[in-house]
């Protein structure tokens, strides 16, 4: 009984150590609209950064390269070392800073995209664009770039949050 919470805690920033995005081999490529961010300029600083760390990896707790990362540190360094923006660092704090739930045509690079199940989020990346986002997936793995129209992905967005306006 007092091991489920643990267990819990331990999942989050991506539950199960083998997810995987794979389209479906008789879905088509989407076409994701291009919409510009607010503020370009810190969204590719936040991109560049981001995009650079794919490979390091996935360490529970860690929130530097050197360290490895989860999904929270992923997002809270690259946000603090790019754009000296403090982020809460746990990924159910940063939940909490969710707006509305943005639909994924709607998304620019740099928003925060949050993942979980019935009603509970476990997971965060950045969102890059076409489609796409960074973040460190679960033990053993490191951090990539995946597809929000990935089969798990697509069935557990919760939503997202613009932090650049």
């Amino acid at each position: 009984m007092a091991l489920a919470p643990l267990l819990a805690l331990l999942a989050s920033c991506g539950g199960p150590a083998n997810h995987r995005s794979p389209v479906p081999a008789n879905a088509g490529p989407r076409a994701w609209p291009v919409l510009a961010p607010a503020d370009p300029a810190k969204a590719n600083a936040v991109l560049i950064r981001a995009l650079s760390l794919v490979g390091t990896p996935y360490r529970y707790g860690g929130n530097t390269p050197e360290a490895g990362f989860d999904c929270s540190g992923l997002v809270g360094y690259v946000y603090r070392d790019m754009l000296n923006l403090r982020l809460p660092r746990t990924t159910r704090e940063l939940a909490g800073l969710q707006g509305p739930r943005i639909d994924p045509t709607q998304l620019t690079g740099g928003d925060l995209v949050f993942f979980g199940d019935a009603g509970a989020v476990s997971h965060v990346g950045i969102y890059v664009g076409e489609g796409r986002f960074v973040h460190a997936p679960s033990t053993g793995g490191t951090v990539r770039l995946d597809r929000l129209d990935g089969s798990w992905w697509r069935g557990h967005y919760s939503g997202a949050r613009r932090l650049l306006f």
